[in-house]
């Protein structure tokens, strides 16, 4: 019996196949889930702050997208050289090791589809993430930070998503963390159609909590924001007051419900001006929630009497209540997001196979 040799078998089964490299593919970050409002703030996406992070980001890795939301701040990587970690705690200089969470591979895919489908938010089955999901993804295109692998798993999460609202019911008289702030008021004065809210903000959700006012019967709203002609655009639309931030302490005395749902480097409201404001308006409390994050709202607030401060934190008694009637969708939401995953696998280790029969063609062209 002769036995071929290592040399002849190796030339006969040609250039060795390996198994395909794991998905190259990260998430870092933290929520409402890991960490209170105090310190998801450390870690919140400022105005104008958004390059110099990407571009730290940039530094670890080929491909990074950036989500950050009033619940969340995450990063999304691809072509990971480093730690994840190390590389997001040095684009804010935190430690937060205690309140972040990491996913690799298969698993920071399956987060993505969940984020994106809003069964991992404060409200699940919101609607908002989705389109807060595209915009990062938008970002990191025009950045020039998304190939081909984010680009691949950032639309199969946004088809996802757009599968589980679709197909499951889970949308279906869906609540926001505006519409949990409109129902926290509700629940602590009452019939609002007498009431005058004051929203702080102009943006997207200041005109979701307008509209959650709207539909719960307040009649009277005064638009806060920096931008005055911003202000008075959503006033004009929805049904409104608008009026300039400057004049902010003119007008909260007329405030029964305040609700901040803007950004900015500093608090606009402290315990001093809604003490001064309550003394115009004796026997008459006065309701503050802060959706913002950073908090927009001093926690002295909640020292002053008469004052009722709440922040995002202390909506989650109303998003549990309200998630029971939803409860039945989320098995088949969950499968809908497992058949996504192994559908990216699937690209992924059919686009490996790939790659690897091209090196073989190419070794053996060599040869």
């Amino acid at each position: 019996m002769t036995l071929a040799c290592p040399t002849a078998r190796a030339f006969l089964a040609g250039p060795s196949i390996l198994p395909p490299a794991p998905l190259d593919f990260a998430v870092v970050g933290l929520n409402h889930q890991t960490a209170p409002v105090e310190v998801r703030e450390r870690a919140a996406v400022r105005a104008g702050e958004e390059a110099a992070i990407l571009s730290h980001l940039a530094l670890h890795a080929r491909e990074v997208m950036l989500l950050a939301t009033c619940n969340r701040t995450e990063v999304y990587l691809a072509g990971i050289e480093g730690d994840p970690v190390s590389a997001f705690q040095g684009a804010w200089g935190h430690a937060l090791e205690g309140h972040l969470y990491v996913h690799r591979g298969d698993a920071a895919v399956a987060h993505l589809y969940r984020v994106a489908a809003g069964l991992d938010s404060l409200v699940i089955g919101e609607t908002q993430i989705q389109g807060q999901v595209k915009r990062a993804w938008q970002e990191a295109h025009t950045r020039g930070l998304s190939g081909t692998l984010l680009n691949k798993v950032a639309q199969g999460a946004l088809a996802a998503g757009k599968r589980v609202r679709s197909e499951t019911g889970l949308s279906d008289k869906v609540v926001s963390v505006s519409s949990a702030a409109v129902e926290l008021a509700q629940a602590a004065l009452g019939d609002l159609t007498r009431r005058t809210a004051l929203i702080l903000g102009a943006g997207e959700t200041a005109e979701l909590t307008l509209t959650h006012l709207r539909a719960a019967g307040v009649r009277d709203v005064i638009v806060v924001n920096r931008t005055e002609a911003r202000a008075r655009q959503l006033a004009d639309r929805l049904g409104g007051r608008a009026c300039a931030a400057e004049y902010l302490h003119e007008v909260l005395p007329e405030a029964d419900v305040v609700i901040a749902s803007s950004a900015a480097p500093h608090y606009v409201l402290n315990g001093a001006g809604v003490e001064a404001a309550l003394a115009g308006r004796p026997g008459r409390p006065m309701f503050l929630i802060d959706i913002s994050v950073p908090r927009i709202l001093a926690p002295d607030l909640a020292d002053v009497p008469g004052a009722h401060l709440y922040n995002l934190d202390d909506l989650t008694a109303i998003v549990s209540r309200n998630l029971q009637s939803r409860r039945a969708a989320l098995p088949r939401a969950e499968a809908i997001i497992r058949e996504a995953v192994s559908d990216l696998a699937r690209w992924y280790l059919t686009r490996e196979a790939r790659i690897s029969r091209q090196e073989r063609q190419l070794a053996l062209a060599s040869d």
